[in-house]
This record gives C-alpha cells, structure tokens and sequence, in this order.
C-alpha cells in the first residue's frame, strides 16, 4: 500500500468505527508496523485542522474518533436535538459524577459520605446512562461495590484520559458543554443538602491518582459553590 492508500484506509477505519479506533487495531487492519500506523494518523490529523473541515480527529478513551469541531458545537447541538432528546442529568447526578470522576473508584457509604446524602437512586442512573461501571468490590467489611467512569465518560466529555480531567473547577462547565449547556441539566427543588455537599466536596480533595494539594482544594471549593447556585436557580 502506498503512503496515499494507507491515509484514505485508515480515514475508513475511524469513520466506520463505533468506538475510537486504537492504534493496535489500526495497525492491525491495515497490515503494518504501529510506527507506520501512528506515522499515517499523525498525517491524517494534520489534513483536517485545516479551516475549511467542519470535523477533526481526535485522541479520545486511548483511541482516535472523529469529532466536530468546537467552533461548530451550536449548530451541531441544534441538530441533534432535532433529531433524538439530549441527555440529561440533574444536579445531583452531575455531582454524583464528579464525586465519582475525581475520586474514582469510590462506593456508595464514601460517595454518601462526601454528598450528605443517599446516592443510591443517582448511581443506577449513571449505570443506566452509561457514565459509569463497577470496578469491583473494596476489600474491607461487606465488600462493597466500586465504581469509576466508564470509556462512554470518556468519549461524552472529549478525553483521552482521566488525566486529562480539568479542575473541579472546570468540571461543571465542562459537563454543560457535553450535555448541551444548561438545557441538558435537568432542573430540581433545593434542598438542605445542597450546603452539606459543598462543604464535603471541598473537603474530597483526593484526585485519580490519589494525591492533594491546595490547589485541589481551592478548586473544589469554586465547583462545589457554583454547583451549589445551580440548584438554587
């Protein structure tokens, strides 16, 4: 295969893919070394940050997917929602998933815990939505389940990674964004937890890797106020 054939083959791939393509089974289906693969996705990439392409391709859940570019996302979003109803997520869920996302794998008493409240319900929404899996169970007394992110977390929030997680900070404008701005945030009646949840986040500054800092600190403290404002609205 020339170098042409190889791009156009490998464009195929990716568009045909359901879940981004890895470069293991890239190289796999076209029958070369990882190192020609990688060689013809970085060309591939290049040919559509051009200003003219309404898509690009894009590192996603350790694979490569095509993605509509940002600059795009309003008439993209508008079209979608004509066509099927846009996922959504309540407050509470979204703090559910944030508590989940940066602490990962966290169960139900630790994620209680942090929340004040029962998260039971909110849990077997995420499972039922996709965002998270069960990641086995906890070695201690009950053996309770533990849950982190899922690849569709991934690939519905645009990240290669879970290192690629912003600051709690960030993460409530971030989840907007994916979920289609405020309108993919179901809407609910504040209650008194809404102060509790504040100040345990604030506290659960423990990231993916299982380190604090300040920073972490500072940064949960701005999400968890501003996600504290959202439900009062």
């Amino acid at each position: 295969m020339t170098p042409q054939d190889i791009q156009a083959a490998l464009e195929a791939i990716i568009y045909a893919a359901d879940e981004p393509a890895t470069l293991e089974q890239i190289a796999r289906a076209l029958g070369v070394e990882k190192t020609e693969a990688r060689a013809a996705l970085d060309l591939l990439v290049a040919a559509y940050q051009t200003e003219d392409r309404g898509i690009e391709v894009r590192k996603v859940a350790h694979g490569w997917k095509f993605y509509t570019k940002p600059q795009h996302h309003d008439v993209v979003r508008k079209f979608i929602k004509s066509l099927q109803p846009p996922l959504r997520l309540t407050m509470p869920a979204l703090e559910t998933l944030a508590v989940i996302a940066y602490k990962q794998p966290a169960t139900v008493p630790e994620i209680n815990e942090i929340r004040g409240v029962n998260v039971g319900g909110v849990i077997k929404t995420l499972l039922e939505k996709h965002l998270i899996t069960t990641a086995g169970r906890k070695p201690v007394i009950g053996r309770p389940i533990l849950y982190r992110t899922s690849r569709q977390f991934l690939m519905r929030f645009g990240l290669s990674d879970l290192e690629e997680l912003p600051s709690l900070k960030e993460f409530e404008q971030l989840a907007q964004a994916a979920l289609g701005s405020d309108e993919g945030i179901a809407p609910i009646e504040p209650d008194d937890a809404s102060a509790t949840t504040a100040e345990a986040a604030a506290s659960a500054t423990t990231t993916v890797s299982g380190e604090s800092t300040s920073e972490d600190s500072e940064a949960a403290r701005a999400a968890s106020a501003g996600a504290t404002s959202s439900d009062q609205s």
